[in-house]
């Protein structure tokens, strides 16, 4: 199996794109840990996976519980962590409360610099790596989204430099970009009363564009996998076509 005897850390694991991660790797014999808020949805995700994982309850906004998500992840050692936990407000950016903004950078960005701070002591002992969880909008500007753009964005920065920084130490950080997927977080993503027709700029461009969290854990596995090891710093789009124009 591709990850037997690996040891992974996944993040959102709870529902949607972390669910979907956590099984994967499961299946494919790594030893998994799965973190999120939602004690309630572990159990959940746990209960389709192939193996027991370490369940670790923990808040994106403190750093002690992010912190404490990653040592109790890596007692046995760490190869893989797989930051994809998130949330997505929306709306118009003149209406846009400053506490929803600050949350979202939050959660997205600040959150994911604290875990791979945490882990990287253990990667560099690994010659591990890193997949973060980054989206279309990393890469583009999307109507009504503006502060989770500006976190994607933070987290397409921070893979890249921490891919340049650490490159030498052997440790690999890349980031998937999905764009629309089938995920309870993106099911009710946009209130009423928005213009429709500034979204669907965005839209994917394949029928049927929409991912599966599948389609994303399965990109996510590959550049975790020793078949991406000359991949680091790398924003993969898997979006349907919704950048291509």
């Amino acid at each position: 199996m591709l990850f037997e005897a690996k040891t992974v850390l996944v993040t959102g694991a709870a529902s949607g794109i972390g669910r979907a991660t956590a099984i994967h790797f499961a299946a494919e014999g790594a030893a998994v840990t799965i973190g999120d808020r939602d004690e309630a949805g572990l159990e959940e995700t746990a209960g389709m996976m192939a193996s027991r994982p370490v369940i670790q309850p923990f808040d994106a906004v403190d750093n002690v519980s992010c912190r404490q998500l990653v040592t109790v992840a890596s007692r046995d050692g760490l190869d893989i962590l797989c930051n994809i936990a998130g949330v997505l407000k929306s709306g118009k950016s003149e209406d846009f409360s400053l506490e929803d903004f600050d949350l979202v950078m939050r959660v997205n960005a600040h959150s994911v610099f604290t875990l791979c701070q945490a882990a990287l002591p253990r990667l560099v002992e690994s010659k591990g790596n890193i997949v973060n969880a980054a989206s279309a909008a990393a890469l583009q500007g999307i109507a009504y989204t503006t502060a989770y753009c500006a976190s994607k964005h933070a987290v397409a920065g921070i893979t890249k430099s921490l891919a340049v920084e650490f490159a030498s130490r052997g440790v690999r950080v890349n980031a998937v970009c999905p764009g629309m997927v089938n995920t309870p977080m993106t099911q009710k993503a946009y209130p009423d009363g928005l213009d429709m027709s500034l979204l669907m700029r965005n839209a994917p461009k394949l029928l049927d564009g929409s991912c599966e969290p599948e389609d994303v854990a399965e990109l996510i596995a590959f550049l975790a996998s020793g078949k991406a090891r000359k991949i680091t710093g790398a924003l993969f789009s898997i979006d349907g076509g919704q950048l291509a124009g």
